[in-house]
């Protein structure tokens, strides 16, 4: 069914992600409408049914296990309705925002035995899946059966929007065969993040600090984070600079050997949690810190990279995966990955003054939504990953 229907986007369907207190899932859906409101695109917000109203992650890490599919699946009914109903056509375009969409087999089985000029256009957004060996599937071990599943997806999309030029080639070589286009990005909203906080914040008036703001998963990879803080006080033992971890919810883990390190850590004097934060909190946190440190094994982008450059924080990440990309390549503002040594030393220089680079990541990244429209839209051919020499695009700094 893929590639053989109309280009034009006649009415949008947007397929949201369920609003979580402890995730960016909370602004996720104003963050795109926003967008859409602007460019007079004709669009319905597809509604699904919660569980409850708590906005909390009660079973799984990434998103509540219950609460993902029983919104997903509700937003496949409500879907499914009108189409039934004759309200969408074959320039119509439905956009899921995660390529996990409890329910989403019904597709196809209707798709395939409807009249051609009722099928709308399928885009899903890939936000990790099976094809990253560090994604919390493998944790849990689904990984077989969500290999499945992706091949199924992939059989009857018209595009898997995919969030860097690393994340299309473990798409490639997973033999996907849908068309794949990089967005090069998360979607962001950086005025509405700028907006939770008052001011932002002069960087010589802010706290001595240093956030971790990534979940407390091996995925992340804590240890190194917690290394590095060893590290550096070996090299400052006199030293007054905060370190921190700011967690959605209650700071938990899916090893207890970190939580057992960070108790130890916490009763040392090394390290501050703060938990059960409110986005409005922890923006708070950031705006009053001088940089936000990442080391993830697992991160396609972040959203915390994004967040932080807008409220006018430092950022030091791996040169690892996709961050090359993101950071358009900013040697100063990444460290050889697995190097503490490297990434002591630029720490200690982003702790002392902005990088002239700041507000360029998340300005990058505020465009993501218009690169997902444009292609959508028929617009975006140049993010088309569909050819043989796609890794030409790998090392070209985007911005």
């Amino acid at each position: 069914m893929a590639g053989k229907r109309s280009s034009i986007m006649r009415k949008l369907y947007y397929m949201c992600l369920e609003p979580y207190r402890a995730r960016y899932t909370l602004q996720l859906q104003d963050w795109n409408t926003s967008v859409f409101d602007r460019r007079g695109i004709n669009y319905v917000v597809v509604p699904g049914e919660t569980l409850g109203n708590d906005q909390a992650i009660v079973t799984g890490q990434v998103l509540d296990a219950h609460g993902r599919t029983y919104f997903g699946m509700s937003q496949l009914m409500n879907l499914i309705r009108m189409m039934k109903a004759g309200e969408l056509n074959n320039e119509d375009v439905v956009y899921f925002e995660d390529m996990f969409q409890p329910g989403i087999e019904s597709l196809p089985y209707i798709l395939q035995q409807i009249d051609p000029t009722l099928r709308p256009r399928i885009y899903v957004r890939c936000l990790a899946q099976s094809i990253d060996p560090d994604d919390f599937v493998h944790v849990w071990g689904m990984s077989k059966w969500m290999g499945h599943y992706e091949k199924m997806l992939d059989s009857f999309v018209d595009g898997i929007l995919a969030t860097n030029e690393e994340m299309v080639m473990h798409m490639k070589i997973a033999g996907w065969t849908s068309p794949i286009y990089n967005i090069s990005g998360l979607a962001f909203g950086k005025a509405e993040v700028q907006s939770r906080v008052t001011h932002i914040k002069p960087f010589n008036d802010r706290k001595y600090r240093v956030v971790f703001s990534a979940r407390w998963d091996r995925e992340k990879n804590p240890d190194f984070y917690m290394d590095l803080i060893e590290a550096y006080f070996v090299r400052h033992p006199e030293s007054i600079l905060e370190f921190c971890v700011c967690s959605g919810g209650w700071l938990k883990s899916n090893s207890e050997s970190y939580m057992q390190r960070t108790r130890e850590m916490v009763a040392a004097g090394k390290l501050k949690i703060y938990e059960n934060l409110e986005k409005n909190t922890y923006y708070n946190v950031v705006n009053d810190s001088r940089v936000v440190f990442n080391c993830a094994l697992q991160d396609w982008v972040s959203n915390t990279v994004s967040e932080a450059d807008a409220l006018g924080c430092n950022v030091l990440y791996p040169a690892y995966r996709s961050f090359p990309e993101t950071f358009a390549n900013d040697h100063e503002r990444m460290y050889v990955p697995w190097s503490l040594e490297d990434a002591l030393d630029k720490l200690e220089k982003l702790l002392k003054k902005p990088h002239y680079n700041m507000g360029k990541i998340s300005d990058w990244n505020n465009g993501t939504i218009n690169r997902i429209c444009d292609i959508m839209e028929g617009n975006g051919e140049q993010w088309n990953r569909s050819m043989n020499d796609y890794r030409k695009f790998t090392t070209l700094a985007k911005y």
